[in-house]
């Protein structure tokens, strides 16, 4: 009996498929491990949290990374998603050559909210896989900061809850805080 298998689509398919139409223009999608993800909307919630954490880390900057948001990240030939926000490692073109990669990634954050399961259970291993060294996913509906650090093949080995009271701070940069009350306020 033959074995059902589904097709892998590789970054190069993803932009072929919309260099011909196949995919329509301004479509919210991501490629995820050879799979092309229709992303969801974003609320005024979570566009709110992404305004708060780009105002706060542009504020904090000096000079050692930039930000990235909503913007790709080619994590392997099969993976490009598009997370909220993430603080990369300075590039003189700005990256205009190319998307990053993993080990240009200081800090990669997911806002979630209807996407929290698929945040954690699809895209976190995905990242921890491509040796992403932090990943934060803003827990909108326990109104939490996660915190995920020491990557491994099949995602993090620590996890770190944050409530109001804490602070966030990067493993790279701790002269860093985010008040996670001030970024979660509605």
């Amino acid at each position: 009996m033959p074995v059902q298998a589904k097709h892998r689509f590789s970054v190069e398919d993803y932009y072929r498929m919309a260099e011909f139409g196949v995919l329509r223009p301004g479509a919210r999608l991501e490629l995820l491990d050879g799979q092309i993800i229709d992303m969801s909307p974003i609320g005024p919630a979570h566009a709110a949290v992404v305004k708060r954490l780009n105002e706060c880390f542009s504020r904090l900057a000096q000079g050692r990374w930039l930000m990235a948001v909503q913007d790709p990240l080619r994590l392997d030939d099969h993976s490009e998603p598009e997370p909220d926000l993430m603080l990369l490692k300075r590039a003189p073109d700005f990256y205009a050559s190319r998307h990053p990669l993993p080990e240009e990634v200081f800090l990669l954050i997911e806002v979630a909210d209807a996407t929290l399961e698929f945040d954690r259970d699809e895209k976190l291993p995905v990242y921890g896989g491509a040796g992403i060294a932090e990943v934060w996913i803003v827990n909108l509906a326990d109104a939490t900061v996660e915190v995920y650090r020491e990557p491994h093949f099949a995602g993090y080995a620590s996890r770190v809850i944050l409530r109001a009271g804490d602070k966030a701070k990067p493993q790279g940069f701790p002269d860093v805080a985010v008040d996670v009350a001030e970024l979660l306020k509605r």
